[in-house]
């Protein structure tokens, strides 16, 4: 077969395995990671391989903003608590326990290298967890935590990564170096975001080609990613500043005809780009399988087992410990008379701690250690024994376990939803008030009978609207609605992009009619 051949297929079997992921209501990277197996030991596979250098900012930077952008800045802030030791106490264990076991099984592993390893597959991945939890009833706030959690922990675990690996690379790094190192990463990235999101929204504002705004937004991507990492900042904190500080400004600046299209080539990259790492670390496994003998075999197995053993293990120790101190704590205010906020309960605990399946962000940083890096060809199929295992044993089971544990409904999105789209049709009624033309009349008979429905039975709104070019700017004052419903944390980002695609499809169907 031909490369292009072999892209074809690839690209039909992806597409597949996604629609058979739809069926079961399994997470596609559990499919894609049975595909990247089977794909190693395939007799005739093409060795395709890219520059590692290469391997983070391809993989990980669009998924990353991609996910930054719908990040709500109101929900993490009311979360923070549990976040932040998910993000860096959670990590940290991870990655001090995978080396331990490391180092022990594979005593000429440099403590450094051990590290690094722990820091690949310290971090647990957005897709799949989000794929299977919007899937089954569980509370908002576990929902938030997780993703929250799956946003940060890239970047507190990735600048581990990055320490560690450049201190094998240089063999000898002081304290001395590292510290300043960490302070630049940390201050200067997120300098770096904030300076970037204010150049390129005026840069986006003058182009309103839709194939060259989304070639644009691809190319800026990858470009603050590897100026960061030139300048010696983290790519991964830089474009997270830069996408969370975009996603507050842009929908005000963005036409709905610009804006629905980039979220569907965006959502349409982000699943390339995954099939793609897949792909790459399994066409890397074939031949490093090959080059060993039984025994080497043997003894990867079994390392690869233990490190995946150590971080599901050391997630759930880690998330129950915390779980225990926090209800402890609950308790001991209620005993005083005092109201505890946000006492975790047993069974939120076991979700969070059994969400623990690992992807793109482990594979990406596995193929982006250097060629002469030492044990490459170990870290890189225990890495993708980890994602594999995970996304198996925990992906495969986390449904069962969250419909056994019957948890009460909690759905505040819908409920802000309802209540922002009953705030934007007045608004948009408020705008066409004075008009006193015939077609203006029509469209406030249109908007009272939509405020009525919304008012009286907001599970049935569809959102949907006739055409009409006056509306335009009742669609813009209700914009304008919830953006600043938004900016003052009465809705979250959750309910503000439902409501706001809703408008962009009448935007769209507006325009349409002119």
């Amino acid at each position: 077969m031909t490369t292009f051949d072999w892209i074809i297929a690839l690209l039909i079997g992806a597409v597949t395995l996604a629609a058979l992921a739809r069926r079961t209501g399994i997470p596609y990277p559990t499919f894609l990671a049975v595909g990247g197996m089977l794909l190693a030991f395939l007799p005739g596979t093409p060795a395709w391989t890219l520059q590692p250098e290469l391997a983070l900012a391809l993989f990980v930077a669009p998924v990353l903003l991609d996910a930054a952008y719908d990040t709500s800045l109101r929900d993490l802030r009311a979360n923070w608590l549990p976040v932040t030791t998910l993000v860096f106490a959670a990590v940290a264990v991870t990655t001090a326990c995978v080396a331990l076991v490391a180092h022990t099984m594979v005593p000429d592993l440099p403590w450094p290298a051990a590290i690094a390893l722990g820091a690949i597959v310290a971090p647990p991945d957005a897709a799949a967890a989000t794929t299977i939890l919007r899937q089954v009833k569980l509370p908002h706030r576990i929902v938030t935590i997780l993703e929250g959690e799956s946003l940060l922990n890239d970047a507190s675990a990735l600048l581990i990564y990055r320490i560690t690996a450049g201190i094998v690379m240089m063999h000898h790094v002081g304290v001395e170096t590292v510290v300043p190192t960490i302070t630049l990463a940390l201050a200067g990235s997120l300098v770096a975001g904030y300076v970037c999101s204010r150049i390129t929204m005026h840069l986006f504002a003058r182009v309103s080609d839709v194939p060259s705004a989304i070639i644009l937004q691809f190319a800026t991507t990858f470009t603050i990613w590897i100026v960061a990492e030139h300048l010696g900042l983290s790519g991964i904190l830089t474009i997270v500043a830069y996408a969370i500080i975009v996603a507050r400004t842009a929908p005000a600046r963005t036409s709905a005809r610009l804006r629905v299209p980039t979220n569907a080539v965006w959502e349409t990259a982000v699943f390339l780009l995954n099939v793609l790492a897949f792909v790459l670390i399994g066409m890397q496994l074939g031949p490093i399988w090959q080059r060993m003998n039984d025994a080497t075999r043997r003894n990867h197995a079994l390392v690869a087992g233990a490190v995946l053993v150590t971080v599901i293990a050391s997630r759930i120790a880690w998330v129950m410990s915390y779980n225990t101190v926090m209800r402890l704590k609950g308790a001991y205010y209620a005993r005083r008379g005092w109201e505890a906020r946000h006492v975790p309960m047993l069974k939120s605990g076991l979700v969070v701690a059994w969400c623990g399946m690992r992807g793109i962000v482990t594979l990406a940083s596995a193929f982006a250690l250097p060629e002469q890096f030492p044990h490459r060809d170990l870290m890189l199929l225990i890495a993708f024994a980890v994602v594999l295992g995970t996304l198996l044993i925990q992906g495969l089971t986390l449904r069962p376990l969250v419909r056994l544990l019957s948890f009460a409904a909690d759905n505040p999105v819908e409920q802000e939803v309802a209540g922002a789209r009953i705030v934007a049709l007045r608004a948009a009624l408020d705008a066409i008030s004075a008009d006193p033309s015939e077609e203006a009349e029509v469209l406030r008979l249109e908007y009272d009978a939509a405020l009525l429905r919304a008012e009286t039975d907001p599970a049935s709104f569809s959102g949907e609207l006739p055409a009409d070019p006056m509306r335009r700017r009742a669609i813009d004052a209700s914009r304008q609605a919830l953006i600043g419903l938004r900016a003052n944390g009465v809705i979250g980002d959750d309910a503000f992009h439902r409501l706001e695609e809703e408008l962009d499809w009448a935007e769209l169907s507006a325009q349409a009619g002119t």
